[in-house]
């Protein structure tokens, strides 16, 4: 049996859960989500927990038992608390701003700055020009948008510069030495 999956998921006062066959809808303070599961798992309410069944040992169903039952637990997680990533811009001049709620504006050192829309369910926060702050109650959505504004300008390992998470750490290259 699957580590993961045979393990119960506990759902919270405050949060609500309904199985209807495939389709998983789970209701909490921070907003709703949904998520149609694959037959091979069956998902059932017992007790104010989650559980999730397989209906075979074959390799596949054993790896779908444990991918449903962490994103039942990321979507419990995130109707209750909500994710966030922090993402930091290291650069002369490499500085974020929000367009109203709807667009992020980036400027990376590029001849032009990026415009990058907010997708629908993302909040996103410039706590000072080089700090942004991206939340949600989708763990998957949240994760994605980051990598996304990452994606504009990856950290480069000489001196540093770009776009990085908040607890990454860059492994920084020796430069060139001079030819004697």
């Amino acid at each position: 049996m699957s580590r993961i999956g045979k393990l119960p998921i506990p759902v919270p006062d405050g949060v609500q859960v309904q199985i209807h066959g495939q389709n998983v809808t789970v209701k909490g303070p921070k907003g709703t989500l949904k998520l149609a599961t694959d037959p091979a798992v069956q998902v059932q309410l017992e007790d104010r927990h989650i559980l999730c069944r397989r209906s075979s040992d074959e390799k596949a169903h054993k790896a779908l038992h444990g991918l449903t039952r962490s994103l039942l637990r990321n979507m419990v997680d995130g109707v209750l608390k909500g994710f966030e990533r922090r993402l930091d811009l290291v650069g002369v001049g490499y500085r974020a701003s929000l367009l109203g709620s709807k667009s992020l504006n980036l400027a990376l050192g590029y001849s032009h700055p990026i415009v990058y829309p907010i997708p629908e369910g993302i909040t996103i926060e410039v706590k000072d020009q080089t700090q942004v702050l991206v939340s949600g109650i989708d763990k998957q959505l949240v994760g994605a948008v980051a990598a996304k504004i990452r994606s504009f300008r990856p950290p480069e390992p000489y001196k540093g510069k770009g776009v990085k998470y908040a607890e990454e750490r860059i492994r920084r290259k020796a430069g060139k030495t001079g030819a004697k």
